[in-house]
Order: C-alpha cells, then sequence, then structure tokens
C-alpha cells in the first residue's frame, strides 16, 4: 500500500503530465499549421507585395508556441527522469529532438518570410509539414505502446 507521500508524489507527476501533454498540443499545433501558413502568406505576398494579416498571424504563432515548446520539452523530460528513463523514451526524445530541429527551420523560415523572401516551393512546404506529421504518429507509439 502507498503511503501518504507517495500518493500525493503520484498527483503531483498527473500535474506534470497534463501540462507536458497541453504544450505538446500547442507546439504540435504550430508545427502541423505554420508550414502549410507559409505557402498561403507566400501567395498572398506575391498578390499584395507586403506582410499582410496572414503574416501577422502565422509569425505570431510561431512565436508563442515557442514557449510551450520549451515548456514541452523541460516537463518531457523530467517524466522521463521520474519513469527511471526507459529505453522508448531515449527514443521519443530523439524524435522529439527532430521535431525540434523541424521547428527551428520552420523559425529560419518564418523569419525569411517576413522579410520577404520565399525560397521554398509549395510542395517542399507540403513534405516538410508531413514530415512533422509522421514522426509525431512515431512519438505517440511510442507512447502509448511504449515497446522497450
Amino acid at each position: 500500500m502507498k503511503s501518504g507521500q507517495q500518493k500525493a508524489q503520484v498527483r503531483g507527476m498527473d500535474w506534470v503530465k497534463i501540462i507536458h501533454i497541453l504544450c505538446v498540443m500547442g507546439w504540435m499545433t504550430s508545427i502541423f499549421a505554420v508550414p502549410r501558413a507559409l505557402i498561403y502568406w507566400k501567395r498572398d505576398y506575391q498578390e499584395t507585395g507586403k506582410n499582410g494579416h496572414l503574416g501577422d498571424l502565422t509569425y505570431r504563432l510561431y512565436r508563442f508556441s515557442a514557449g510551450l515548446a520549451v515548456i514541452a520539452v523541460v516537463t518531457g523530460i523530467w517524466l522521463a527522469w521520474w519513469f527511471a528513463f526507459p529505453v522508448w523514451t531515449h527514443i521519443k526524445i530523439t524524435l522529439v529532438a527532430l521535431l525540434a530541429g523541424h521547428y527551428v527551420w520552420t523559425g529560419i523560415l518564418v523569419s525569411r518570410a517576413r522579410r520577404g523572401i520565399f525560397q521554398q516551393s509549395d510542395t517542399y512546404l507540403r513534405i516538410f509539414n508531413e514530415i512533422s506529421v509522421l514522426v509525431a504518429i512515431a512519438v505517440l507509439w511510442l507512447v502509448v505502446v511504449q515497446p522497450f
């Protein structure tokens, strides 16, 4: 039987899980939406020659989700530590590092777009977007199945 202190620790970790999941959801929204929004931002810029509301919204979404990404990573490492870093968490951390790299590259594209530089094609941005979905599916599989 668990002591009162152990139960309180477990409940505390439940809140860490809740915060982690919430921040991951927000970060993933940006990872999935911003590359797609860049396509429409590019089209809008080509028509108007300026960064309109769509560009501003895309930039704000990216910037807002950066804080969520940090909280998601910190709470994820905290949870992995709590569970004594089973093998599946090492793989998950590696995949999250890939998503973080994807996110940083997205930020570079957003920064360029703010200066009116749109070098990547619509096809590139669509494929770039779908890669993040595949990595996210792999992360979810690891978390749910915990195969190792």
